[in-house]
């Protein structure tokens, strides 16, 4: 006999699906941060995708219709985006460095966060744009070496962004990310040194893909 599919065990990419739009809604006015908070936390302790789809049903209808029918997809179907996530993970190295002296150096779109990215900035730039990104790990380490430059780090909205960073004539801004309180939730946390320079983390929605004619 198959099994509901309310009933089937909830996955890592099936919980970011809802994460992402509950980020959303908070980004439109349509959730006040306290419920924000209090849905991120209901949905990292979720089980069941059953226990998902509540999650999102208040939403509007085109959003939250288009969640749903992901939450209910039939038992043995293949999640092309998930197998594609895992497939990248498993050729993570530990560690990736980046350095920018006297240039510019970024990531985006598709690329793997490993659990600690060492990125050195002198008289430079980095951007790393992690909103189509598969983190190793739900929580990574960003450890900035920042000396006269600037380093920008764009999260997905229900990721967390713990600063641990070191200030020497210069800052670390990470006002405009979310306030998530959820224990489980995904975890950017930036150490390192910041010397006559500039960090910022900012939360953004995902980039609207074009559709095609």
């Amino acid at each position: 006999m198959a099994m509901e599919p309310e009933h089937i065990r909830a996955s890592d990419a099936e919980r970011d699906r809802v994460a992402k739009r509950l980020g959303d809604a908070l980004a439109e006015g349509r959730l006040a941060q306290e419920e924000h908070a209090e849905r991120l936390d209901a949905l990292y302790r979720a089980k069941t995708m059953g226990e998902l789809i509540p999650l999102v049903r208040d939403l509007p209808a085109e959003s939250a219709s288009h969640d749903e029918r992901d939450l209910r997809t039939e038992k043995g179907m293949p999640d092309i985006s998930s197998e594609e996530a895992r497939q990248l993970a498993a050729t993570s190295q530990g560690r990736e460095n980046i350095v920018a002296v006297f240039g510019g150096a970024e990531r985006k779109g598709r690329w793997l966060v490993e659990p600690r990215t060492n990125v050195s900035v002198l008289f430079g730039g980095v951007e790393l744009d992690l909103r189509d990104a598969v983190m190793a790990q739900r929580e990574v380490i960003v450890q900035c070496a920042v000396i006269f430059g600037g380093l920008e780090i764009v999260v997905p909205h229900g990721v967390r962004v713990v600063n641990n960073t070191t200030a020497i004539f210069g800052g670390t801004d990470t006002n405009r990310t979310d306030s998530v309180i959820g224990p489980n939730a995904p975890t950017v946390r930036i150490t390192g040194t910041c010397l006559f320079g500039g960090i910022e983390a900012k939360a953004k929605a995902p980039k609207r893909k074009k559709r095609r004619n």
